[in-house]
């Protein structure tokens, strides 16, 4: 029976860990939003501003805290938390790649005008 309460109490200290921890990041990420600093607005790094990056490193950090915390993935071998947090690194920087490309063409296409081919 102690062994239960003990237990319990660790979990319970688990979950306000991680809603701690969650709830700093999108804090961090709504006080950015609202409040924008210039520097990180208009500087550019790989075509997207510092403060877009934020975003996105904060995003994927809560993605992946969230899938080492609620899928258990602390308990589990090392060639699958590999296999399920690499995949998903992976797909997230395919899907970023693709959406800066397909960007910069589409910027391209608003500010040189309708791009024709003649055959």
């Amino acid at each position: 029976m102690a062994h239960d309460t003990h237990h319990h109490e660790g979990a319970t200290k688990r979950i306000w860990q991680v809603f701690g921890i969650l709830s700093l990041l999108t804090i961090v990420e709504v006080i950015l939003g609202i409040i924008k600093p210039e520097f990180l607005v208009y500087n550019d790094f790989v075509a997207l501003s510092l403060l877009n990056w934020i975003f996105i490193i904060l995003t994927i950090v809560k993605a992946y805290y969230i899938t080492w915390a609620f899928m258990h993935m602390e308990h589990e071998s090392a060639g699958l938390r590999r296999t399920v947090v690499w995949t998903g690194v992976f797909l997230i920087c395919y899907l970023i790649a693709i959406l800066l490309i397909e960007g910069g063409y589409i910027q391209d296409v608003y500010t040189n005008g309708y791009i024709t081919w003649d055959f």
